[in-house]
């Protein structure tokens, strides 16, 4: 029993360091590239597909990644095909998903707040298999490669995308490449954190080191470190305190953002601007 335990905390252990590597370097792109609201859409999307999932008890990640992969074509090919703004779609999609994610739990075959149901909604540590620890590892792996690979046109667009149209540079399969890559890292970190608290991990984290640095490579290296270790204080919280971990981790990344906020060296700037 101990070394079933002691397995448990492991994958919980390494799973909160890959989320929140995976989270926290995603999350510069969300706020740099002000994709707040599709991000929040996004992870509302991959919730939705999650409660598919469980609704007709097949593999949620594999729902939860089919409906994101649907939500991130809605907000950017279908959206600019279409000459909507994504603004509008995500208005759309937001409530959409939310709604059938409830349909698809009320329809569970599970009674109550099951287990499996409960995980959907807020994460579980428990259900973190072995399999999804290497899938993260995979992505943990993959999604720093294919972002230094295209690292000159993504860091033009997070300065100012009409700058970089104007350098020559076709932005848009770029964001939807960042679209997608939101969706992959928030179907993978739904067992963590789950479906009505992710999109925390993707804002508090980047937004927290954005309060003191500048330089982008430096940001894009400090926030999945920060992320990580945001993410196994949240643990050892909540194993400390015994309350749910997803929820735990987010209130931990909310913290550090408002003491990141009252020590910003930035604010700080700002106020002695307006006082002079």
């Amino acid at each position: 029993m101990i070394w079933l335990e002691l397995a448990i905390i492991q994958r919980a252990l390494i799973g909160c360091v890959l989320t929140g590597f995976l989270t926290g370097l995603i999350g510069v792109f969300v706020v740099r590239m002000r994709l707040s609201s599709i991000g929040y859409s996004m992870s509302h999307g991959a919730f939705a597909g999650a409660a598919l999932g469980v609704a007709i008890s097949s593999n949620p990640l594999l729902t939860s990644f089919l409906f994101s992969a649907v939500t991130a074509l809605l907000i950017g090919p279908v959206a600019d095909k279409a000459r909507l703004s994504q603004d509008t779609i995500t208005s759309i999609a937001f409530p959409l998903n939310m709604s059938l994610a409830f349909i698809f739990l009320t329809l569970s075959p599970q009674v109550g707040l099951s287990s499996e149901v409960a995980s959907v909604l807020w994460g579980s540590v428990i259900s973190m298999s072995n399999k999804d620890i290497l899938f993260m590892a995979i992505l943990c792996t993959a999604t720093p490669t294919l972002i230094g690979f295209f690292w000159k046109e993504l860091f033009a667009i997070m300065f100012d995308r009409r700058l970089a149209e104007a350098d020559g540079i076709n932005t848009r399969p770029f964001v939807y490449f960042i679209i997608f890559l939101i969706g992959i890292v928030i179907t993978f970190s739904l067992k963590l954190v789950g479906g009505l608290l992710i999109f925390a991990l993707l804002f508090n984290t980047a937004s927290t080191v954005l309060q003191f640095l500048q330089e982008m490579r430096k940001i894009i290296i400090v926030s999945p470190i920060v992320g990580a270790i945001t993410c196994v204080s949240g643990l050892i919280t909540s194993l400390a305190f015994d309350i749910p971990v997803g929820s735990c981790i987010v209130l931990v990344s909310t913290l550090i953002f408002a003491m990141s906020v009252l020590l910003s060296p930035k604010r700080k700037r700002r106020e002695v601007k307006e006082q002079n």
